[in-house]
């Protein structure tokens, strides 16, 4: 989920990254309400108005079972989203 609109998840995926298998959600209005609520939303530099690279994995339950935050440039380490994800019942 990003704060972009869906037109610009649109556009990422037809000239960036491809088609992915899932949906990308967009944030976009009211803007940045659930990185707001996740408090993740930037307010100052380097970009204000975007959020945080961030994975959060929530349980059915509602529950954050797994939150890291990244830099910018910062790829995640999908392996432990994915170990995190496997701890889910």
């Amino acid at each position: 989920m990003s704060v972009d609109s869906i037109f610009s998840h649109i556009a990422w995926q037809k000239y960036e990254i491809g088609s992915v298998p899932f949906p990308l959600a967009s944030d976009y209005w009211p803007h940045g309400a659930v990185a707001k609520s996740f408090g993740i939303l930037r307010d100052g530099p380097p970009i204000p108005g975007i959020n945080e690279r961030a994975v959060f994995v929530v349980n059915k339950q509602g529950k954050v079972t797994y939150a890291r935050l990244y830099e910018l440039g910062e790829v995640p380490d999908i392996e432990e989203v994915l170990e995190s994800l496997r701890g889910l019942n």
